[in-house]
């Protein structure tokens, strides 16, 4: 996993009323590398292309890794084999091709895998259309992920892979020749191939929840201090989505959970909030089993100790964007005469600051 750096962002985002035409600071237009521009126009806010006199295809310049984020409806189902996404970093390209069916979508390299279960033209009862992540990294691994989910909490992987086939054709394209699709979004960073946990289309989500909350949890990861290699397995430091017991229960003590409880912002620092000065509250449990109360205090203790000291060392470290500011540690007590079980609390409020010139679509 690599979280995107501070300063990486949507380089090229739609606005779908004109896609040579973005709204918004830092933001590449697109230019219509092949088709007429009669075949695309604004359409109850989305750019609809369709194939009267050829389509449209828009392309960017690449980066050596890339990620494009897009969702397409069907107003009229475009010609099996039809490319509608390509990656190409100038040695490997990756492709999303549409199906012989309006439930399938293919990734293409140098093989093909298939995605079924797919609502393309959303006629089912309560459909939303499908958001599409595709991802090519500098060594030609491809990614197409489907509504940004990774995974199920059972370990399902809900993505397609690949390897990228070779190329030499550079650039980023999307956009339909056949057929009519209503392009719904489209967003492009050519910083990096990432994940919907590296990554989210929102630049607020990707500062406070991925940059803040799950940073924390994959730094803690890559510690190699003693009781959190030895003790705590990295299966067991997770983000604390659910903190109930039935999921808690799940893994075996000592464990790590790490929650983002808190996102303030007391005052905007420049005019028109430019940017702006937030403040994050993370909350990480350190839970212990030992052989008495005692052992159990101790050993959670001990790994809460080389937490902070690894969070410390390691996080808000940029005095002038990102401070960590303050802590709280809570200790556990037992309570009653049955409790084997020691959970420490400890509460690390972040300062940052946030470029805020970089949401507009």
């Amino acid at each position: 996993m690599g979280i995107s750096e501070k300063t990486h962002y949507w380089t090229s985002r739609t606005n779908l009323s004109d896609p040579t035409t973005p709204s918004g600071a830092n933001n590449n237009a697109w230019a219509l590398d092949s088709g007429h521009a009669s075949d695309g126009s604004a359409n109850n806010g989305n750019w609809r292309v369709t194939s009267g006199a050829g389509g449209q295809v828009w392309k960017v310049s690449n980066g050596s890794s890339n990620t494009l984020v897009a969702s397409f409806v069907y107003v009229a189902k475009p010609d099996t084999d039809e490319v509608v996404m390509r990656i190409d970093n100038g040695s490997h390209k990756a492709e999303v091709k549409i199906s012989s069916s309006n439930s399938e979508l293919q990734l293409v390299g140098a093989t093909t895998v298939t995605k079924a279960d797919l609502d393309l033209d959303v006629s089912e009862d309560w459909s939303v259309p499908v958001l599409l992540r595709l991802t090519l990294d500098g060594s030609g691994n491809a990614k197409l992920y489907f509504d940004e989910i990774i995974e199920d909490d059972d370990a399902n992987i809900h993505y397609l892979s690949v390897t990228g086939a070779s190329s030499s054709t550079a650039g980023v394209y999307w956009g339909n020749t056949t057929g009519t699709l209503d392009w719904e979004t489209v967003y492009l960073t050519t910083q990096g191939a990432y994940s919907p946990d590296e990554m989210d289309i929102s630049d607020f989500v990707t500062t406070s929840f991925i940059r803040t909350g799950l940073a924390v949890v994959e730094t803690l990861k890559a510690s190699k201090r003693f009781y959190i290699k030895n003790h705590v397995t990295t299966s067991s430091i997770v983000y604390g989505y659910d903190l109930s017991s039935n999921m808690v229960s799940r893994l075996t003590p000592p464990t790590i959970h790490v929650v983002m409880t808190n996102a303030t912002s007391p005052q905007f620092s420049t005019l028109a909030g430019a940017n702006t000065e937030q403040d994050y509250s993370i909350d990480v449990y350190v839970t212990a089993r030992g052989t008495d109360y005692k052992n159990s205090y101790r050993l959670g203790l001990s790994i809460m100790g080389e937490v902070f000291d690894e969070l410390y060392t390691k996080t808000g470290l940029q005095g002038s964007t990102d401070s960590l500011i303050g802590y709280n540690l809570t200790f556990d007590s037992k309570m009653d005469d049955d409790e084997i079980i020691c959970i420490h609390q400890l509460n690390l409020t972040y300062m940052k600051r946030v470029n805020m010139t970089r949401r507009e679509i």
